[in-house]
């Protein structure tokens, strides 16, 4: 029978005109569209690979980055202002255009990839006020390994932006944020302490990162706590800064003095510290002092926050502190710690960093003038060693810091005879 007549036949027939053959064919329809619907969510769960991340993720951004490098040809775009700082000092800024909250197609290494980045308008960072963002990677087929190689690619990339340089981290709320700009690295060599003891602390350093197996095979905690103590201006932090550009690490700057600063925070803090990274306490005794000398003033040995001194113990070296970390501390009088704070297990290297010695301020004077024989730089050190005599009677009771020779050295950056005949100035 030709389809018309059967058609013709359905009409006519007073059963299928009542509404049965209509209820047929409405439930024929329905149960397509089900069997499609499962199709395609069998397609999406056999065929489809996805990949979620939140803002929250540390690779949130550099993902971003990597899909702003291969979404060359979208058009539909968010702009990025960043800052660049010269070495110089000179900033430029630089404006990045992201691929906007939307859908977006790419093509990868043969690979066809659907990125579509949400953003969550009624959910917000509490410490930032930025609105809460996912994206979603979609791909064809069930290789996991494409979205390994991008993740390496996307960190890969956010590491040749920070080459070179070291970059600073500051706690902002229950995370380690970047502050500021990247710096560039400094130099070890152009922090000059008193001869032997920068090599003493690198080595010392070199050998607790080389050896986490020695540390585990004899069941100490794998971590290592370093002080140095001495006169402002003498090179510590300075040192600790060029450490970890040699080291090729960042530096977290935690400050005790923090009135927002809790004691389950301080230890949240410290477990979620980024990898290859130096914890910097600046002035340890700025927040507590020793309980000897608490007793006049008995409040001060509560610290001037929430922070309590058997939290701050806790955290360095209790239970639940965590292990594979690097404490750098500096205090300005040691005398003031407590001996609970400093002693072995919390603090395992003690270095006093003081005033110069004849051998510092030679190689200082080599630093500042390359170009100047030897001769000269022991003439410098020479006659403040004569002023000193000559002032006090004694060469060792002339004392400066490294910074207020580094000071005189800037007002004769061109003239080192000059800086020679008039070591007078550094006198007054």
């Amino acid at each position: 029978m030709p389809l018309s007549d059967f058609i013709s036949a359905l009409k006519d027939n007073p059963y299928f005109s009542a509404g049965f053959g209509l209820v047929g064919v409405g439930t024929a329809l329905a149960v397509a569209r089900k069997g499609g619907q499962a199709a395609a969510v069998a397609f999406r769960r056999h065929c489809v690979t996805t990949l979620e991340v939140s803002s929250r993720d540390k690779s949130y951004h550099w993902l971003l980055s990597w899909v702003t490098h291969h979404a060359e040809h979208t058009q539909h775009l968010s702009v990025e202002t960043t800052f660049l700082q010269h070495e110089s000092g000179r900033v430029a800024t630089h404006f990045d255009f992201v691929p906007s909250p939307g859908t977006h197609v790419i093509w990868y290494k043969m690979n066809l990839i659907r990125i579509e980045r949400n953003r969550e308008k009624q959910m917000l960072d509490l410490n930032t006020g930025i609105p809460f963002e996912t994206v979603t990677f979609t791909s064809f087929g069930r290789n996991r390994q494409l979205y390994f190689n991008i993740l390496n690619e996307a960190r890969e990339l956010a590491l040749r932006q920070e080459e070179g340089k070291t970059v600073m981290y500051t706690a902002m709320g229950a995370e380690w944020r970047p502050f500021g700009f990247p710096r560039r690295r400094r130099p070890l060599n152009s922090v000059v302490l008193h001869d032997g003891v920068a090599d003493k602390i690198k080595q010392d350093v070199h050998e607790f990162i080389s050896n986490p197996k020695w540390y585990l095979d004899r069941g100490i905690p794998y971590r290592r706590g370093y002080l140095l103590y001495g006169p402002p201006g003498c090179g510590k932090s300075s040192f600790i800064t060029a450490l970890a550009g040699k080291l090729e690490y960042s530096i977290c700057l935690l400050s005790l003095s923090d009135r927002s600063l809790s004691d389950d925070r301080l230890n949240h803090l410290l477990s979620v510290a980024p990898q290859q990274t130096l914890i910097l306490l600046e002035d340890v005794d700025a927040a507590f002092v020793s309980r000897e000398t608490s007793t006049e003033n008995p409040s001060a040995y509560q610290g001037l926050g929430r922070l309590t001194f058997s939290g701050l113990l806790n955290a360095l070296d209790g239970v639940a502190s965590t292990e594979a970390r690097i404490v750098f501390m500096t205090t300005n009088h040691i005398d003031r710690l407590d001996p609970a704070l400093i002693r072995p297990g919390r603090v395992d290297f003690k270095q006093y960093v003081g005033y110069c010695s004849s051998w510092q301020l030679e190689q200082m004077f080599l630093r500042f003038y390359p170009d100047e024989p030897i001769d000269a730089a022991r003439n410098f050190a020479g006659a403040l060693a004569d002023l000193a005599v000559k002032v006090t009677g004694n060469t060792e009771s002339l004392q400066l810091s490294p910074a207020q020779v580094q000071g005189h050295f800037m007002l004769y950056k061109m003239d080192p005879q000059g800086a020679i005949c008039n070591v007078g100035d550094l006198a007054k």
